[in-house]
């Protein structure tokens, strides 16, 4: 036993070692840059008593993916109201949460609430899906930042004490909210397309509103900052009918692009200048090359499919682009040009609404009914693994974080740690 614990003591510490060198993070959704890919040998298998480093209960529900910076675990709840969709309770009871826990052990270090604003949109079917806490908050290794739709975006230190908070609208839509808040430099980018049709950039230490730009239409999608082939930053927006590219630091449009037709909903990615679109419920894909001004729907769109999806978002690796529809299809790209290399249908009979991610040439897809599926990340469809924690029928919603050599697994009940013992 004594043995056992020193080994997981020592395989700890290089892990943390990793985190605090920079060399691993995982610091918002998707991960570092939002491409979510890492490089770091997780487990292809796991279950309730293999590979599980350890499981931690949470107050509350909610589809919103882990991020990690050193030695702490961020994640968002809500509880008190809109658990039960048959009996959903006193919406005035509805409470916001904000969690951090300890990387090493799971252990819970501490739990800041707020009441949720009267003006949170009561709970129907589409609500009930994924809930109240699901944009995934964002940390720069100073405070960590969450969005709550009308309750706003509130952010707290790594002590848990209360920095600042920051309305950004009333308004609500039927599927409710969405977007992640992404920081860049010393802005917190909020989408409150849905709250507001605005797009704010908010000072990191006060939350004051730096620059906005308005007109944002039907984009549940987070922010992505991109870089041109020269290394310039530029903030890039997916929404309905168009892609636009602003000037980070200013909120300046730099340029726009014919996008696609309908609401958007997945994150975009980017590789090595170029920036990948998907979304719209009959499902595009399309690819734009950074760094042009004006329109650029001729000159800088290098290519559009039918193939895409209206929820998740992909992966880039190895010229290719990967993704696991909401529909349940496994899709493989092309990056270069659009053309589909597969399509397969996964072993799933519900609607995935979690993101792929990527750890080496491992694609881990995760699903509502048959646990983490594990892809291999090549040229054809080969599936590795599929694991179930079987003593947790919860669903799952949220993307893996991807630490070192360790996945975090979010369902309702519980958040895990998965890694070679």
């Amino acid at each position: 036993m004594k043995l056992r614990l020193l080994a997981l003591l020592i395989t700890t510490a290089a892990a943390l070692s990793q985190v605090a060198s920079g060399e691993e993070y995982w610091s918002q959704f998707r991960g570092p840059r939002g491409n979510a890919s890492a490089s770091g040998a997780t487990p292809v298998k796991w279950s309730d008593d293999e590979n599980m480093i350890w499981k931690s209960p949470l107050p509350g529900r909610g589809a919103s993916s882990p991020i990690v910076w050193g030695d702490r675990v961020f994640l968002t709840a809500f509880d008190g109201y809109g658990l039960d969709e048959e009996e959903p309770g006193d919406k005035a009871d509805l409470k916001l949460h904000v969690l951090c826990l300890e990387l090493a052990s799971g252990k819970l270090l501490w739990d800041q609430s707020i009441a949720a604003n009267p003006r949170t949109q009561g709970l129907t079917r589409r609500v009930a899906d994924h809930g109240y806490a699901t944009s995934t908050p964002v940390t720069d290794g100073e405070a960590v930042y969450a969005f709550f739709g009308v309750s706003g975006v509130i952010a707290f230190d790594f002590d848990g004490n209360e920095m600042w908070r920051r309305d950004v609208g009333d308004g609500s839509a039927g599927f409710g909210t969405a977007s992640s808040p992404v920081v860049h430099g010393d802005l917190v980018y909020v989408n409150a397309s849905i709250e507001s049709k605005t797009l704010f950039a908010l000072d990191r230490k006060s939350g004051e509103v730096v620059w906005k730009v308005g007109e944002i239409n039907r984009a549940w999608t987070s922010p992505c900052i991109g870089r041109t082939a020269s290394g310039v930053a530029e903030l890039v927006l997916n929404q309905k009918d168009t892609v636009y590219g602003f000037d980070p630091a200013t909120g300046k449009q730099l340029w726009s692009c014919d996008g696609i037709h309908d609401y958007v909903v997945p994150v975009p990615v980017t590789h090595q200048g170029v920036v990948y679109c998907l979304g719209g419920r009959s499902n595009r894909c399309l690819a734009i090359r950074l760094g042009g001004r004006g329109d650029v729907t001729d000159t800088h769109k290098l290519w559009e499919v039918t193939t895409g999806a209206n929820v998740t978002s992909p992966v880039h690796f190895q010229g290719r682009l990967y993704w696991a529809s909401d529909k349940g299809v496994a899709n493989c790209l092309d990056a270069k040009t659009g053309e589909s290399i597969f399509r397969e249908r996964l072993p799933t009979r519900s609607r995935i609404y979690a993101s792929i991610v990527r750890a080496g040439s491992k694609l881990y897809v995760t699903t509502r009914d048959k646990g983490v599926l594990v892809l291999n990340a090549a040229e054809k469809y080969e599936e590795l693994a599929r694991n179930v924690i079987a003593d947790d029928q919860d669903m799952m919603n949220a993307s893996p974080a991807i630490i070192g050599d360790r996945l975090l697994l979010r369902t309702d009940s519980f958040l895990y740690c998965v890694g070679q013992k």
